[in-house]
């Protein structure tokens, strides 16, 4: 799709053959990801089984990183599926945030 942010060129962190991932642009927490499938399409629901293996597999690496690198107290992963449910981007994707006891967070900042 050539209008789809997520379907050009993006500064990636890692990736596997099937997804990848890549900081947000606009992050809600320190070390903010997003694992995106590289097949474009709408939601996670309409992902393959091949793909939702490549993107936990992904999820499970980018944990270690930012363990290691940010020390989180604990994880928020969230998928938008769909305008409704806040999603802007219309192409899956998976966030990874990380999360920290003395944040302050708006639980409506998951929606976007």
């Amino acid at each position: 799709m050539p209008d789809c942010i997520f379907c050009k060129n993006l500064p990636k962190v890692f990736e596997n053959e099937l997804a990848y991932v890549l900081y947000d642009i606009k992050p809600i927490t320190k070390g903010h990801m997003l694992i995106i499938p590289k097949r474009h399409h709408l939601t996670l629901f309409e992902s393959t089984p091949e793909e939702i293996r490549a993107v936990f597999e992904l999820l499970q690496r980018a944990k270690a990183i930012l363990l290691k690198e940010n020390k989180p107290d604990g994880f928020n992963i969230v998928a938008n599926c769909g305008e409704a449910a806040g999603q802007i981007v219309m192409h899956a994707h998976l966030h990874v945030l990380p999360r920290y006891k003395d944040e302050k967070f708006n639980l409506q900042a998951l929606i976007h």
